[in-house]
């Protein structure tokens, strides 16, 4: 097709909009349309753009958490004790009251008299698992033991 057929078919179809657009009877309803029908799209458009920046952000998420730098170290002791707390405890059986937590440059010590020594063993366990614990003191004892930072002495 020559260049000028290109002008010319190009010039007719701006012409024939601006006829559609700007008539005297209808052409302002037909803009309002048309803005509505645009404005509906940019919606679109930037719903589709939230929905894939949410999506990216959770993949981001997923692969720090899987090579373990989704949790930062708790700053301080106190911090950690109670975070250690909340993990430990947070089954509805677990032994609450008896259990005593804290926690001195990321090594965590339990204390406290329990009755069941498999409870004392997960009890340590579930403490170890704790991101910030470099170790564990564990001076659980069950009841009629001296307890381990008493019978060093």
């Amino acid at each position: 097709m020559p260049s000028t057929m290109k002008t010319f078919l190009a010039g007719a179809a701006v012409g024939g909009a601006a006829a559609y657009l700007f008539d005297r009877s209808s052409g302002a309803q037909r803009r309002e349309e048309l803005q509505a029908l645009a404005r509906r799209r940019a919606q679109d458009v930037e719903g589709a753009a939230k929905g894939a920046q949410a999506t990216a952000q959770g993949v981001v998420a997923k692969a720090q958490h899987a090579a373990g730098g989704g949790e930062s170290a708790p700053p301080d002791d106190v911090t950690l004790a109670r975070k250690v707390e909340s993990e430990i405890f947070r089954p509805a059986d677990a032994p609450k009251g008896q259990v005593n937590v804290q926690a001195l440059a990321g090594v965590v010590e339990l204390r406290g008299q329990i009755d069941d020594p498999a409870v004392i063993e997960d009890l340590e366990r579930r403490a170890r698992n704790v991101t910030g614990v470099r170790d564990v003191r564990n001076l659980l004892h069950l009841p009629g033991q001296t307890p381990q930072n008493l019978t060093a002495r």
